[in-house]
């Protein structure tokens, strides 16, 4: 029986002929692991995983309808049967552990991201309307080609059908082939498809009834569309209401999303970081599931069971897209049936290794739960083959999930933090304007050292000494990393300090500051924004091309949203050289020239970090030894957390 917290979360739900055990959807994203544009292994088992963690809908990602749809060099493709078999095994592994597996059918249009050999590709939309965010000038479809497509979602459904899945979802979100016939800004036609409402509407139609025609009367057909593109030029909530309920006779549910990929605004929303609020696109579902009388879907930073009972208890959908909820804990839906809700590892909204990695073209994954993506080969712990006393140096993300997987393994585990609090530093992190979630990192972590019986001192300084008296058979060593502080030419006349020092509140700053980021990640970027908003005049000085050029795009993009809304001066290209008298002295990277900002009274490092791994050559050949995290030499937590996993099976 379901906790009674959570009486609409948990509730079926049935979309023509399938019903679905409860009303929690992992939707649509790119996963970057089939490798050949087929269904492979390491797909298979990571839907496996999370359907057997109780998830209610898988909607599995993108598949190209046509040649002229690939967007990414690794998209699943449909355009033949040679693709049938990989989503038969998919659909088998889903429906063996109990869930409903559609996928989505995908053309991009002018959305084209990249090509497999790096020549540009011919892109296509109704009109010749061009892309802001690739810079991507498309043609317009004739009419052949157009039937082409209309007909390559027919296939595609039909085999999706015949490898047994349950549905299929038309992509029209995100200002994807289906939303730019719609949009009038962006659809300039004069024939059958264009000038008028209704001819707008006509390729979405044909579509529909073309992949109707081709499956049967019980395979569920569904529509993904943005309510809101969140871009002056997008489609707008009347526009996608409308096209909704002209289009509602078609279908079995509408998934409702926010944004476009068509511009940078607009495709932040496409997987919103932890700067957004929770559940903050519901709002937008409620004109949706007033006016239509088929289900509706919503997602939107829910990372959490509670967020989406509220969401579906206040009426304003039928259905939760939890996606990176499930990323970050597959067995959340499970956690939460049964009342475990302390347990589920909630999303931060960090979006480094999922978006993220997929912007790589890397394999998803997830900074907490790194065994994400790594199903085949981290999926089940090996149990230890013989039980060791492990000692675990140092409690920030890498030793607590070194700890967390040793003591899984059957080891028995004590973890020594020097500080009064674990996290290292995540609970600086967390204080970084827009970034309190990341202390969530260290929430999640300690409950499952919890869970796994891991031993803690805290305030305990490990030597080599307190090594020797402890006796242990294996130390994995997690001490982590403290400011860089070069050596710097300056006459000592200026305020010189490290971010650390600002965010502990260990000093007091002038009031104009330059913030030195050499990083080009979320460290620079949010001390300035914490500063300014303490009244401080704030030169960002970056060592690189844009502020927060290492991290995910659209995190990065919204931290550029952020500093020009508060008025943030940002010189890019910039090297710090030094300080002389109220001035701060830095070199333009590319072309030597120097730069000089006068009149400032504190400068800010945010230069990285250098490691702590004193013990290293003290413990090195008297004990087992493994290390992990920024003691080898400072990146972020993914690394951190990735090290700490390998570190706990190592041992």
């Amino acid at each position: 029986m379901a906790d009674p917290r959570f009486p609409h979360l948990f509730e079926p739900l049935t979309l023509r002929g399938v019903t679905l055990r409860n009303r929690i959807i992992s939707t649509g994203h790119d996963t970057t692991l089939p490798t050949d544009g087929t269904v492979n292994a390491a797909l298979v088992e990571y839907h496996r995983t999370r359907a057997k963690g109780g998830v209610g809908l898988i909607i599995a990602q993108v598949a190209g309808v046509h040649e002229t749809a690939r967007y990414t060099s690794h998209l699943l493709m449909a355009t033949s049967d040679a693709c049938i078999d990989g989503y038969r095994a998919l659909a088998q592994a889903v429906h063996a552990e109990g869930g409903a597996i559609f996928s989505q059918l995908f053309h991009p249009g002018r959305e084209i991201m990249e090509s497999a050999d790096g020549l540009l590709a011919v892109a296509y939309a109704p009109s010749v309307s061009p892309n802001e965010r690739f810079h991507v000038m498309p043609r317009a479809l004739d009419l052949p080609l157009l039937r082409e497509i209309v007909e390559g979602y027919a296939q595609a459904a039909r085999r999706m059908w015949q490898a047994g899945l349950d549905g299929v979802e038309f992509v029209a979100s995100h200002g994807y082939l289906p939303a730019q016939f719609l949009n009038p800004r962006v659809n300039r036609r004069t024939d059958d498809y264009g000038g008028s409402d209704a001819g707008r509407l006509r390729f979405l139609e044909e579509c529909l009834d073309a992949m109707r025609a081709a499956t049967s009367p019980d395979f569920v057909i569904g529509m993904r569309i943005s309510p809101d593109e969140k871009d002056e030029e997008g489609l707008t909530s009347t526009e996608a209401l409308a096209a909704c309920k002209a289009l509602e006779s078609r279908l079995d549910y509408v998934n409702l999303t926010v944004g476009t990929s068509a511009s940078l605004g607009g495709a932040m929303h496409i997987a919103p970081p932890m700067a957004f609020g929770a559940g903050y696109a519901a709002p937008d579902a409620v004109a949706f599931k007033m006016a239509l009388g088929v289900p509706v879907f919503i997602v939107g930073r829910i990372n959490q069971p509670q967020v989406a009972e509220a969401i579906l208890a206040a009426g304003q959908a039928d259905g939760c897209g939890m996606t990176r909820a499930l990323i970050c804990d597959p067995l959340m839906p499970g956690k939460a049936e049964r009342g475990a809700v302390d347990d589920i590892r909630a999303c931060i909204g960090c979006n480094q290794a999922c978006i993220g990695h997929f912007h790589k073209g890397l394999p998803v994954s997830c900074i907490q739960h790194p065994e994400t993506g790594r199903e085949l080969t981290y999926g089940t712990l090996p149990p230890a083959p013989q039980r060791k006393k492990v000692m675990v140096i140092g409690g920030g993300p890498a030793g607590m999930k070194a700890a967390i997987t040793a003591a899984k393994r059957g080891h028995t585990v004590t973890l020594y933090e020097a500080a009064a609090q674990l996290g290292g530093q995540a609970l600086l992190a967390q204080l970084i304007p827009g970034r309190a979630e990341f202390g969530g990192i260290v929430t999640n972590l300690a409950r499952e050292m919890e869970l796994a019986q891991v031993a803690v001192r805290r305030g305990v300084r490990v030597d080599a000494a307190l090594v020797a008296s402890e006796a242990p058979d294996a130390v994995i060593l997690a001490s982590g990393g403290v400011p860089y502080v070069p050596d710097l030419q300056t006459d000592g006349a200026m305020q010189i300090v490290t971010a650390w020092q600002v965010l502990r509140k260990e000093v007091k700053v002038g009031a104009k500051v330059v913030v030195a980021d050499w990083r080009c990640d979320w460290i620079g970027p949010g001390i300035a924004q914490l500063l300014a908003r303490e009244g401080c005049t704030v030169d960002l000085a970056v060592n690189g091309l844009v502020p927060g050029e290492t991290l995910p795009l659209y995190v990065r993009d919204n931290i550029a949203a952020d500093l020009h809304r508060a008025e943030i001066k940002v010189t890019n290209y910039a090297r710090l050289f030094g300080s002389d008298g109220d001035t701060v002295f830095l070199q333009h990277t590319a072309s030597a020239a120097p730069i000089m900002i006068e009149a400032v009274d504190t400068l800010v490092l945010c230069l990285g970090h250098t490691p702590v791994s004193d013990l290293e050559s003290a413990l090195r050949g008297k004990v087992e030894l493994h290390m992990a995290g920024d003691c080898l030499t400072p990146r972020t937590a993914e690394e951190a957390v990735y090290e700490g996993l390998r570190a706990g099976c190592a041992v």
